[in-house]
């Protein structure tokens, strides 16, 4: 289980009375909780104290959160959870698309908000080398995905997969064959015990065929059954 003192949370909001919301909030329920206000602290600290959980606003002075995100992305796999005040959907797609792994809405509730970190943070938590026993790589078609490892590697090529990417992956690689719906995948791989957005689900499945199907227009190996979900299949 995963607990409060385990775990170092970063706050990016340069909206003094939000950032102050969350991060009592969030230390009430016992995270350690460091705050930054604009892009360029951000990653100053991201950098130097190596949280397990990242709360990242897009709006944000010096660097965006999108900027965040992406340099973040290219040097550590914390999770990310991006906030911003427009419901556009394209932010949201971009967010998700440059690897943000959750995305929240202003106004939103401090209960989904808990339920949502506590889900990222179970998630990022649950590796092989918990379990104690050693992981045969799992092998479909010319793709090979070590999770003990946390790499994916087709052919000779090792791919860039984002964290929720390779989660993803990993999962239905585990259950060859078998159809999820966006619901199911929500809880199996993002963790939510609640109803969460399902578009979050498609947009990821889109990335991932980008980087393991050799025609990502006419996929091959993470199908979509119509009308009920995803698989995978060789």
């Amino acid at each position: 289980m995963v607990t409060g003192a385990d775990n170092k949370i970063l706050v990016v909001e340069d909206d003094r009375n939000l950032l102050d919301t969350l991060q009592y909030n969030l230390r009430q329920e016992g995270y350690e909780v460091v705050t930054a206000v604009d892009g360029a602290e951000a990653l100053d600290i991201a950098r130097r104290e190596k949280p397990d959980l990242i709360i990242l606003d897009i709006m944000l002075p010096k660097l965006s959160g999108f900027e965040v995100c992406r340099i973040l992305r290219k040097e550590m796999s914390v999770p990310v959870m991006m906030l911003t005040a427009r419901a556009d959907e394209v932010d949201k797609i971009v967010g998700l698309e440059i690897g943000a792994d959750d995305y929240m809405t202003k106004p939103f509730s401090l209960r989904e908000f808990m339920a949502r970190v506590r889900a990222l943070l179970r998630r990022a938590k649950v590796t092989p080398a918990q379990t104690g026993r050693p992981v045969a790589p799992l092998k479909i078609d010319d793709l090979e995905i070590d999770t003990a490892r946390h790499q994916v590697l087709k052919g000779a090529s090792t791919l860039e997969l984002t964290p929720k990417e390779f989660d993803l992956l990993a999962f239905l690689a585990k259950n060859k064959g078998l159809v999820f719906s966006r619901d199911q995948l929500l809880e199996k791989v993002w963790g939510y015990d609640f109803a969460g957005d399902t578009r979050t689900v498609d947009v990821h499945v889109r990335w991932l065929r980008g980087k393991i199907e050799d025609n990502p227009n006419q996929p091959k190996l993470l199908r979509t059954v119509r009308g009920v979900g995803y698989k995978l299949e060789a």
